[in-house]
């Protein structure tokens, strides 16, 4: 009953390094899909998110992440050693109807594109 015992083990003991081989392999194969099909794609959008909002300009129309529309009216840059510098820090004062709010420039979900009665500026 027990007979089959020691040839399986013999047979697990001359297979166990090229079965290691084999596992790590395939779990760097999964590595490469999830990285390449997940993780590469996600960065490049937030890197151009991140550009878009350090683009932002007076008149660009925008959607929060609380879901507000409106239009960009002033933006109130911070300092950083002395000198204006754009951070998603931010304060960007925008007009959604009659009223003006005042989100930080990282709470931006999206930017519409600017509105063309306010693109002399």
């Amino acid at each position: 009953m027990h007979s089959f015992l020691p040839v399986y083990a013999q047979a697990a003991a001359a297979q166990g390094s090229s079965g290691m081989w084999v596992m790590v392999i395939q779990f760097g194969a999964i590595f490469a899909i999830f990285y390449f099909l997940m993780i590469r794609p996600q960065q490049k959008q937030r890197k151009t998110h991140e550009a878009n909002l350090l683009g932002l300009r007076k008149g660009d129309e925008i959607v929060t992440s609380g879901g507000l529309v409106g239009e960009v009216v002033h933006i109130k840059e911070g300092v950083k050693d002395g000198t204006p510098a754009k951070t998603l820090d931010d304060r960007v004062t925008i007009k959604t109807g009659e009223a003006r709010v005042v989100v930080e420039r990282g709470r931006i979900a999206k930017v519409l594109g600017s509105n063309p009665s306010e693109a002399k500026d």
